[in-house]
């Protein structure tokens, strides 16, 4: 299931956190990274999906 959570987070990174957290402030933190910029918030949601088991 990560590799379908990673392939989210590539192309719509606040879904890939989405689908392993929820909604969390780290969920909210991807919105904004991804709206101040495309790859911050595909590095941030890979880190999240790395890190939570």
């Amino acid at each position: 299931m990560d590799i379908v959570r990673i392939i989210c987070a590539i192309f719509l990174p606040p879904l890939g956190v989405f689908l392993q957290v929820g909604i969390r402030p780290a969920f909210w933190l991807n919105i904004l990274l991804t709206l101040l910029g495309y790859i911050p918030g595909i590095i941030h949601a890979v880190w999240i999906i790395a890190k939570e088991d």
